[in-house]
């Protein structure tokens, strides 16, 4: 398995996307694969919950997409998780609007991260909760894409509008990328409407579900105050032990591909 790029998304915010990405990476990490996480999201939540310092980069995603700058100065060890990341802060808020006068602007990370891909198994892109170029980027990049849904009321429409997107990246932009599936997160299975919606993404979505679900967990809540992941704060946890497991679908699931 070489240089498997994944792509996290979800429109809506507040799903676990970032804690999903930092607890599998560090998962990963513990499987023996040499993992970089990119953080695309301009509030830079990964890289804070990696233990890097976002206010005192030199250099960070917004380098590489704006400016051209090469991946791997730009790219830092997480101490605390042992993975590599691409690091990001709010310079990348302008990214956006600055992107609009590139051509072929929805390719500029591909492009950039093809230059260290053979370095990596698998990269895991933290995308920003919103379907900007940003996400687009991210979308254009990947092999695969990764859902992270919290199981509520609005999950199914928000995941809906996602798939029409995925849709039309495939059909305009990137027609290799596949979804690998449905991660259940912040699940509570003493509330009815959770489990009502977690059996109708089963119905639509079958074997895309992961078997895992994760839980509402202090230890995932209070891991990135310390500037690390929950898995290497405490895998005992019962969020821990559920990324340990989703991680371990994941890369059979990425094996069989």
């Amino acid at each position: 398995m070489q240089g498997k790029i994944i792509a996290v998304a979800n429109q809506k915010g507040g799903v676990g996307k970032t804690t999903t990405v930092v607890n599998l990476a560090t998962s990963l990490v513990g499987q023996r694969k040499k993992v970089l996480v990119i953080d695309l999201d301009p509030q830079g939540n990964a890289t804070t919950g990696s233990g890097v310092e976002k206010n005192k980069l030199k250099l960070s995603t917004y380098d590489v997409l704006i400016n051209g700058t090469d991946v791997e100065s730009c790219i830092v060890r997480s101490r605390s998780c042992g993975f590599d990341i691409l690091p990001s802060n709010r310079n990348l808020a302008g990214a956006e609007i600055e992107l609009v006068e590139f051509k072929k602007r929805e390719y500029r990370l591909k492009k950039a991260i093809a230059t260290v891909i053979d370095k990596y198994d698998i990269v895991l892109i933290d995308c920003p909760p919103s379907l900007s170029l940003l996400t687009i980027n991210g979308l254009a990049a990947a092999n695969f894409l990764l859902v992270p849904i919290q199981c509520e009321y609005y999950a199914l429409e928000g995941l809906s509008d996602l798939l029409n997107t995925v849709e039309r990246i495939n059909s305009a932009i990137n027609p290799e990328l596949v979804l690998l599936g449905l991660i259940r997160t912040m699940f509570d299975g003493r509330n009815n409407l959770a489990t009502q919606v977690s059996d109708e993404l089963i119905k639509h979505f079958s074997t895309k579900v992961f078997a895992t679900v994760v839980p509402r967990n202090v230890r995932l809540a209070e891991a990135p105050s310390f500037g690390t992941s929950a898995v290497a704060l405490d895998r005992t946890a019962s969020g821990a032990e559920a990324y340990i497991s989703i991680a371990k679908d994941l890369v059979k699931r990425l094996n069989s591909k």
